[in-house]
């Protein structure tokens, strides 16, 4: 496979045209009406797949990029190993979106799982599927991944010029001409097809700073407040950061509203407010919590106008009912009887948490589990099925994986990435109000919308 590592596309300088001019096919010299058919802004996942498939269909696309290089995202994920999309099927990724999965019907059918890693592989980066089901390249190097996407990008004919930012975007008569004026650091450019891929505002740090939410607004789009998803959550409480370290693979999360105080129509008391629940592996961290459940739920949390009037509650054995979780310590105290009370707790709880769930329920862990009363089952069970973990927010959007909001999905075409409001103009990837759960779902959203958008321009 030819090398196209990342580093081949950043020298210092002036930014660098890809492929060069010298190489395009004749057809793509810019003519009088307008300077390009296309102009994508962004080369991120989105973006990248965007001008490769507007290029691939005869169409004069620019792709241009603010950083120094492209698909920096797409680098850091996955802890440099970039989880591409998920070992499943279209439709469970829509379900997986809840209300939002209906946006990506088209999107999915136009590139779904199954095709991107077809597209991956057929550029000779080989992908593995791990036992959660992520899909990741088999080299667990997301370079990989983004050489794979340059080297189609390259034989597509689009022209990739990095370090010039976009200041302004203004829409113009179609009667009189070209329908955008597009001004960058550099130069002003015109085309007819505007495709803005610039994500949202998750790891400001790889040049996501939410620059289209302006752009879009001043264009008529209704902007839904962006908020940090799949970002650790934040808690106050001095046991929780002694915790640091302690992982657990399986565990529920449930984030609730409190009840107010008006009881309803009925006179009923008020009860809280589920507003998510999730299952999977918990990390504990000196600021609070992190792991896929932390993140997953994590978008309840950062929508909230006062995250720290939630209720957090974890269960560490979920696949137990309360009553299971009762008669397995009342059992293993008749069983275990001179044993510590510690040996007989869950084996899925690690010790330096007993610890903390024995104290917290008022009970002696070196006491002999013989000794262990009903009323003491009956403090500690509600410790392993329903601890209220205190929280104060998220780490915000600079540890955020996804930007949840932007514009809002119901002034865009679904089947064709265009907007509502301005012919002409198409929007994919993260600047979309769409966010997912942890696992390649958002990969797979932003590649799966960025193709369609190059397919419908």
């Amino acid at each position: 496979m030819e090398s196209v590592h990342p580093s081949n596309y950043f020298p210092a300088g002036k930014p660098r045209l890809m492929p060069s001019e010298e190489t395009l096919p004749s057809s793509t010299a810019p003519s009088a009406a307008c300077d390009y058919d296309v102009i994508v802004v962004g080369a991120g996942a989105a973006g990248l797949l965007a001008a490769t498939r507007a290029a691939e269909r005869g169409k004069r696309t620019l792709l241009l990029e603010k950083n120094r290089k492209p698909g920096v995202k797409i680098l850091m994920s996955g802890g440099t190993r970039c989880n591409l999309t998920h070992d499943t099927d279209r439709r469970r990724i829509v379900d997986a979106y809840g209300k939002q999965g209906r946006f990506l019907h088209s999107a999915l059918a136009a590139l779904g799982p199954k095709e991107l890693i077809a597209l991956v592989e057929q550029e000779g980066v080989p992908t593995k599927i791990e036992e959660t089901g992520k899909v990741f390249p088999a080299s667990n190097t997301a370079v990989d991944v983004l050489e794979a996407f340059m080297l189609r990008l390259r034989r597509s004919g689009a022209e990739l010029v990095l370090e010039e930012p976009v200041r302004e975007l203004e829409v113009l008569d179609p009667a009189a001409g070209p329908r955008f004026r597009i001004v960058t650091s550099a130069r002003t450019l015109t085309t007819n097809r505007l495709i803005v891929t610039t994500g949202g505002q998750s790891y400001p740090g790889s040049g996501t700073t939410g620059d289209a939410y302006a752009w879009a607004a001043r264009l008529g789009h209704t902007i839904v407040t962006p908020r940090a998803a799949l970002v650790p959550i934040t808690s106050p409480a001095a046991w929780v950061a002694d915790l640091k370290g302690v992982t657990l693979t399986d565990v529920e999360l449930r984030v609730t509203e409190p009840a107010g105080s008006q009881p309803d129509a009925k006179g009923r008391p008020p009860k809280p407010k589920l507003l998510d629940r999730r299952r999977g592996s918990l990390l504990f961290a000196h600021f609070g919590l992190t792991g896929p459940v932390a993140l997953d739920i994590s978008r309840e949390v950062s929508g909230h106008a006062h995250p720290s009037t939630l209720i957090l509650e974890c269960d560490f054995v979920p696949d137990l009912s309360e009553a299971a979780c009762d008669e397995h310590l009342r059992s293993q105290a008749a069983e275990m009887g001179k044993k510590q009370v510690f040996s007989i707790l869950p084996e899925a709880i690690p010790r330096r948490l007993a610890e903390v769930l024995l104290a917290r329920a008022e009970v002696k862990g070196e006491q002999q589990a013989s000794q262990l009363s009903k009323a003491d089952r009956a403090r500690l069970v509600p410790m392993l099925k329903h601890l209220v973990i205190p929280i104060s927010g998220t780490r915000g959007f600079a540890k955020a994986e996804v930007t949840a909001g932007g514009i809002s999905l119901d002034e865009v075409d679904s089947r064709t990435l265009e907007s509502k409001r301005v012919p002409g103009l198409f929007l994919a990837g993260e600047v979309l109000d769409l966010d997912g759960p942890i696992g390649g779902y958002n990969f797979q959203a932003a590649f799966s919308t960025g193709w369609l958008a190059g397919e419908s321009v």
